[in-house]
């Protein structure tokens, strides 16, 4: 009994395959790769030489077969994806790890958030509470420097640096807020010292709820998960 395979990027593959192959059993791969999406990779001698994606891939491989790499690739590997949703953000993930040398473009990905920036500051932050601990300066207080007593400050203030956005949905209805820096949560023009108190007042016919389970985060740019996953 065959498996299920709802919900995977690959449905089928072949490969290292000879480049022979595509005229001796033309039948095979038109059955098929004809008009398929996916991703496939070039090799010469056994090394990765170029990575590229197509929505016909037989007929993006005979191509290959007579182009500018026609003559630089002796061996082929195909990967037919389910649907064209991903394949190009897989295709610039394969190039930005590998960087095969057929391939002059890196990659690019649509709505990824690089991390770079976030992380130079945190090191930045580390190395000034470092110096201070080295020269006995004690620093001035974050909250202090934002205007924001520690009496004002919000349950979620320990796990945020910065304003984040929520959501949460309810019969059918999309539900927002904002988590501002000092950790306070401001829904529908209010202020909410934490996640369930804010979920009571998004749904004001139950007595209670709970906010770490209702209320999601945007973790990464379109990944959203419950906010309980802050505490884990």
């Amino acid at each position: 009994m065959r498996r299920a395979s709802r919900g995977a990027l690959v449905s089928q593959y072949l490969e290292g395959i000879s480049r022979t192959a595509l005229a001796e059993y033309q039948q095979f791969f038109r059955e098929q790769a004809r008009r398929r999406n996916g991703v496939y990779a070039l090799y010469r001698k056994k090394k990765l030489y170029y990575v590229g994606l197509a929505r016909d891939l037989r007929g993006r491989l005979r191509t290959h077969l007579r182009d500018k790499h026609g003559e630089s690739w002796d061996r082929f590997s195909m990967y037919l994806t389910v649907g064209d949703d991903h394949i190009r953000e897989l295709e610039s993930l394969v190039l930005r790890i590998v960087r095969p040398t057929g391939n002059r473009q890196t990659g690019k990905f649509a709505r990824a958030q690089n991390l770079r920036r976030e992380f130079t500051r945190r090191v930045k932050q580390d190395a000034a509470e470092h110096l201070s601990e080295l020269l006995g300066v004690e620093r001035t207080n974050r909250t202090a420097r934002l205007g924001v007593g520690s009496s004002n400050k919000g349950v979620l203030a320990t796990y945020v640096t910065r304003t984040m956005r929520l959501r949460a949905r309810h019969k059918g209805k999309v539900l927002k807020a904002r988590v501002l820096r000092n950790g306070v949560i401001s829904f529908a023009g209010k202020k909410f010292r934490s996640p369930s108190m804010a979920a009571c007042a998004a749904l004001p016919h139950r007595r209670a709820v709970n906010g770490w389970s209702f209320w999601k985060y945007e973790r990464a740019p379109g990944d959203w998960v419950l906010l309980r996953e802050l505490r884990r």
